[in-house]
């Protein structure tokens, strides 16, 4: 484990590739699963404050499934805030592409400057996964089989995951803290 501030970070995060592949995963991840995407207790409310903004983004089923859930709700496997599923798969806030491929409503809203949030943070940092302890946080990579072509295509192109989540974990630690994580990979031993 490496640490840095308040974080211990895996050092799978050094030495796995990963760079998404929508083009042969279609976003399963935004599809795949028993629960939404983990939300950190503020987006639970910035999710209330920006549903009517993001809500002409959605599709007819999201938005149903919103409505009758709540822009977010409680996981009863582990009491933790959940993004609200569409019939048990995919999570409220996905939109598709022509193709077939996932994409996250709030973001379009973001990207048209209808919000001023991006997405959930932990849909940002995916593959990386935290879990929150009392003194510390737990920066993991999280592997999964539907993830398979990022992991070939982060190795073709040599792309380690801090570096393909770097925006993300900036958002999320800020410029320091990530600059002192790329330091720490210049000198890794088992580095892409």
């Amino acid at each position: 484990m490496i640490a840095i501030d308040k974080t211990l970070i895996s050092e799978d995060i050094l030495e796995k590739a990963f760079v998404c592949d929508l083009s042969k995963c279609k976003g399963a991840c935004c599809v795949e699963g028993d629960a939404g995407a983990p939300l950190e207790d503020s987006e639970v409310v910035k999710l209330e404050e920006i549903y009517e903004d993001v809500k002409p983004y959605l599709r007819p089923e999201g938005i149903a499934a919103i409505e009758a859930q709540g822009t977010s709700v409680e996981d009863p496997e582990d009491g933790e805030w959940v993004t609200p599923l569409v019939n048990g798969a995919e999570c409220a806030y996905v939109i598709f592409d022509e193709k077939g491929t996932t994409k996250c409503g709030i973001e379009k809203a973001w990207e048209e400057g209808k919000v001023d949030w991006r997405k959930p943070v932990s849909c940002h940092l995916y593959p990386i996964r935290i879990t929150n302890y009392p003194a510390y946080d737990a920066v993991n990579y999280h592997k999964w089989e539907i993830c398979s072509p990022a992991c070939d295509l982060g190795a073709q192109l040599k792309v380690p995951v801090y570096k393909f989540t770097k925006d993300a974990l900036v958002r999320k630690y800020g410029e320091d803290w990530y600059k002192e994580l790329e330091e720490v990979a210049e000198h890794w031993p088992g580095k892409i």
